[in-house]
């Protein structure tokens, strides 16, 4: 196996295992009361840098595919998803125009250079169809300055602008621009209840002091 897969597989367990359900439930939550606004079910979406497949499993769309290269992937998003086993800067095995949703969650800022993001980003807009969308949700560093390097495989400081300049320079039309959004981790065994996360999707002034994700949404026009 691939090292840096090793790796990958490795560090995944280790944040994320015993709270496969409760990451499960919340992503249930944020695919039906939010994401399902910007993603009609007869969608072809690819859920980049897919983890576990916990967005992929539970949004609703025609045809799906998950990117990783954890090989952990494949088994988590078999018999929902296509799994794409592959570096996400490399070529994508995807005809031009053939998506109509890109979606990438607290992904981008594990990628070794910024080079490697653009790549990423141009793929995506290759393979999208005029008025396709790219959907990115990621820790703003503007807001978690020093936690955000508590992760080892954090690699590239983002904000909700340097997203946004990064999706301009592809070739998008950023169309939304959140700075704060969603809460920063998962990972550090706090499980508030599951009703408290559909509230907080519905208490909008709340993301101002507890959001520290960004969203941004961007079209290929």
């Amino acid at each position: 196996m691939d090292t840096r897969a090793t790796v990958l597989q490795e560090e995944y367990q280790q944040r994320f295992q015993g709270a496969d359900r409760y990451r499960d439930a919340v992503w249930k939550i944020l695919c039906d009361d939010f994401f399902s606004r910007h993603i009609s079910k007869e969608s072809a979406l690819l859920d980049l840098g897919a983890g576990w497949g916990e967005f992929s499993r539970n949004v609703r769309a025609a045809k799906k595919y998950a990117m990783d290269l954890n090989p952990e992937c494949g088994s988590r998003v078999a018999g929902h998803s296509t799994f794409l086993h592959q570096d996400c800067s490399s070529p994508w095995p995807l005809q031009d125009g053939s998506l109509d949703i890109v979606f990438t969650s607290n992904f981008l800022e594990h990628l070794p250079s910024k080079a490697l993001i653009d790549k990423a980003l141009q793929e995506a807009f290759r393979c999208l169809k005029v008025g396709g969308k790219i959907i990115c949700l990621g820790p703003n560093i503007k807001y978690v300055p020093g936690a955000y390097w508590d992760y080892w495989d954090h690699y590239i400081p983002i904000t909700d602008a340097s997203m946004a300049e990064a999706l301009s320079l592809a070739g998008f039309n950023v169309v939304q621009k959140l700075d704060r959004f969603l809460p920063y981790t998962m990972s550090g065994g706090k499980n508030p209840p599951l009703v408290s996360v559909r509230l907080y999707l519905k208490m909008k002034f709340v993301w101002r002091f507890l959001g520290k994700q960004f969203l941004v949404i961007a079209e290929k026009v």
